[in-house]
């Protein structure tokens, strides 16, 4: 397929730049893939809307500082690096916005001082020089990485906003924003329904927001995200199977762990790793009945998904209708079922 395939147009003014209060009051645009029109809800209506007997998914990762600003060593320069992942107790792989090469070195406030080691596209590892551990710096001096499309800086609010109820786990650079639309009482709700909640874990990393440049789809290769899917969720799918309930994933995140913890007998195994998948129109989901998910960019990897999980046509309609009754869009914006 085509990059064009997925562009549609948008109104840039309905990018949300903050959340709606109370959380669970975002509108929820209801999508049925069998049969039935689209339904304009809120996600505080997800128990008069899910069956009892299902299982909700959702991501508890946990969304780290991990933003720091810096100068180059000796010119002075700024730069602004993006922490991704832990490679070894002091080596670390980063995004730098500045021009930068091997033997680079950069100054952070406190102290801070790290290496460039290796230089790549796409890829910048540093060796981090103290003091303390990189960790336990970012925890002291980073700063939330909020979308670049909000286009604003962090403020103290966005510190408890952009973490979701669920959030555990540190480890990722941007929210599993379908589930920022949880509150502990729709969840008793939901619970009260028969409707009960797992976890698994996916650290969301910055090629979330990575554009796709490639104009032929299938070419295009994904980001790497650590996740795991533990042996107590893989009991309570089976259970929820037996039961004849359906898992209910929340956000794509959720999704692709699911999906790459899935056999080809459809059958969920436990354990932890790197996921690349890449779901694309076409796929034949194993695991994951019905999505939940926020407004996506067009010609996006996440968009890609839920056309896979919906139907590219279907999808196509369901973001037009959601553009003409002005749903918010993205991170702090309203969400989608498809069921």
């Amino acid at each position: 397929m085509k990059l064009s395939d997925f562009y549609f147009p948008f109104d840039p003014t309905l990018v949300a730049k903050h959340p709606i209060h109370p959380r669970d009051h975002a509108r929820l645009l209801v999508l049925n893939r069998h049969h039935g029109p689209l339904m304009d809800r809120q996600v505080k209506d997800l128990p008069d809307i899910l069956q009892p007997g299902d299982l909700l998914v959702v991501n508890d990762t946990k969304v780290i500082p991990a933003r720091l600003l810096g100068k180059k060593v000796p010119s002075g320069g700024r730069i602004e690096m993006l922490f991704v992942k832990t490679i070894d107790a002091t080596h670390a792989e980063v995004l730098m916005n500045g021009r930068v090469g091997i033997g680079q070195r950069v100054e952070f406030q406190g102290a801070g001082r790290a290496e460039v080691v290796e230089k790549q596209p796409g890829r910048t590892v540093i060796h981090w020089l103290g003091p303390d551990s990189l960790q336990a710096y970012l925890q002291q001096y980073g700063t939330l990485p909020l979308p670049p499309y909000l286009k604003r800086e962090p403020v103290v609010d966005d510190h408890e906003h952009y973490q979701t109820m669920f959030a555990n786990v540190e480890g990722a650079v941007a929210a599993p924003t379908a589930s920022l639309h949880f509150t502990p009482s729709l969840i008793q709700a939901l619970s009260n329904k028969g409707i009960h909640c797992a976890t698994i874990t996916l650290h969301v990393g910055p090629g979330t927001f990575q554009p796709v440049k490639t104009e032929v789809i299938e070419e295009h290769t994904m980001h790497a995200e650590w996740f795991e899917v533990s042996e107590q969720v893989v009991k309570e799918i089976q259970q929820v199977r037996q039961g004849g309930g359906r898992v209910v994933a929340v956000g794509t995140t959720v999704a692709r762990s699911l999906e790459s913890a899935a056999n080809d007998n459809r059958e969920v195994l436990s354990g932890s790793g790197e996921t690349q998948l890449f779901i694309l129109p076409g796929y034949q989901f194993k695991v994951v009945d019905v999505l939940m998910t926020n407004f996506h960019f067009p010609e996006t990897t996440l968009l890609m998904l839920v056309s896979a999980f919906a139907g590219v046509d279907a999808t196509r309609e369901a973001y037009a209708h959601a553009m003409q009754e002005r749903y918010r869009l993205y991170s702090y914006g309203d969400a989608m079922l498809i069921q």
